[in-house]
């Protein structure tokens, strides 16, 4: 009889560490059957001590293999040719993807069978795995890196006094049925791959950059050092009834916090880029990536309607009294500015989800001012739609230059804007 490898067949001499690749690349990638006993040339061998080799087969697939596969593997003795050779027969597992547990849950430690060979996973092809495992939702997938520790999260939970022992990170989520961390544990753990990054810019646009930060670690711990720096920025202004001194923050403190958490909790993690904040003269823009859940629109979440798209990290906040209740972070922003002039503004953009906070001690009302007559013709023009300067030009009947400064005139006065499409410039009324 003549062995040849394939497929579903790997032929092994003698018993070797690399028999945990091989079962690990089967129950990944197909049902296949591997012959301890048989060289690589297909020739029966036979192996010495049978009853050893299959212990210490059994042993090293069951002490070195995650999940446990042993369900999918079977181990026997057969006479081939008047020789023993130990038969493993491995099953596709349900659990995929299986990895060497030294190694982790990295192409290093996962293999996928290819042809005749086994061969390392291609992080991609892991995260599809666990997704075709696990489902959609990311905070339940399994964490591609299970060397996690939560040196920060557990801190928080000690000062909030809540017990964060292995129990309760399985009731959590941390650590899913299968034992491992799931994607919940890496957003929480000091080994979080994902960053808030703040921009502070001079004047109303980005033309100028005044300072920049990046969080890193836990969620928790980006969240408590972002919140203490908007907080440093957040100047005081005093005014006076009276006698009565009154003091108030440019923006409301509860607003920054609602707004901080909605960007963080409710984003879109299966995305790489950073939850972006950027801060302004007049303004601050919280970017949550992501956009709305699918099946709510905006007029929804302005009525309070909520469906959480980590459903998970959102209980965690709850347990530590960061959410108070799902859904009125919008209602408190709102609430915050309810005696001001100026409001918030909320944006669902595609796949990103916008909250801007105004200065509340900077009015966004255009001053009254008077217009020259060359001022309100070029208005006028503009009141049909956005023009060219060269379209300006012909309506209005003025040189190039009385142009250019009617338009410089009117974008200082805060009255029209100017809108750069490529290196097509146009004018707008604000």
């Amino acid at each position: 009889m003549k062995f040849l490898e394939n497929f579903n067949t790997e032929l092994k001499e003698v018993l070797t560490s690399e028999l945990k690749k091989e079962v690990v690349a089967f129950a990944n990638t197909c049902d296949g059957t591997i012959y301890i006993g048989i060289n690589d040339k297909g020739e029966v061998i036979g192996v010495e001590n049978s009853d050893d080799v299959i212990e210490r087969a059994s042993a090293s697939i069951r002490n070195a293999i995650k999940p446990d596969v042993t369900m999918y593997v079977t181990l026997n003795i057969e006479d081939i040719e008047n020789k023993k050779v130990v038969v493993i027969k491995v099953q596709r597992g349900a659990s995929r993807p299986y990895y060497i547990g030294e190694k982790g849950l990295k192409p290093s430690g996962v293999y996928i069978r290819q042809g005749n060979s086994s061969i390392p996973a291609s992080e991609e092809y892991i995260r599809q795995m666990i997704k075709e495992t696990d489902g959609d939702s990311f905070e339940k997938l399994r964490s591609l890196n299970q060397n996690l520790t939560f040196n920060y999260t557990n801190m928080i939970f000690e000062k909030t006094g809540i017990e964060f022992g292995e129990a309760q990170k399985k009731t959590l989520g941390i650590i899913g049925e299968d034992n491992l961390y799931t994607n919940l544990g890496l957003l929480l753990s000091d080994q979080c791959v994902h960053t808030l990054k703040i921009a502070v810019f001079e004047g109303k646009d980005k033309a100028v950059f005044k300072d920049r930060k990046e969080f890193t670690g836990s969620l928790l711990k980006q969240i408590t050092e972002a919140f203490e720096y908007i907080d440093l920025i957040n100047k005081t202004k005093a005014t006076f009834e009276g006698l009565i001194r009154k003091d108030k923050r440019d923006y409301p403190v509860e607003a920054i916090r609602e707004a901080l958490l909605n960007a963080v909790v409710h984003r879109e993690y299966s995305f790489g880029a950073s939850t972006l904040i950027n801060i302004y003269e007049d303004r601050i823009e919280f970017l949550s990536l992501g956009g709305i859940v699918s099946g709510l629109s905006l007029e929804a979440i302005m009525l309070g309607i909520s469906q959480s798209r980590n459903e998970k990290l959102s209980n965690v906040f709850y347990r530590l009294r960061l959410i108070e209740a799902f859904g009125t972070g919008i209602q408190k922003i709102i609430r915050s500015y309810m005696d001001y002039e100026v409001q918030p503004t909320f944006k669902a953009e595609q796949g990103a989800f916008v909250v801007i906070l105004p200065n509340r001690h900077l009015s966004t009302k255009k001053e009254i001012v008077s217009l020259t007559d060359g001022q309100e013709r070029v208005i006028e023009i503009l009141g049909t739609g956005e023009k060219s300067r060269k379209e300006i030009e012909d309506s209005i009947g003025l040189s190039q230059t009385r142009v250019i400064n009617l338009l410089k005139e009117l974008q200082e006065l805060n009255i029209i804007e100017k809108i750069k499409k490529g290196r097509n410039i146009s004018y707008k009324i604000k």
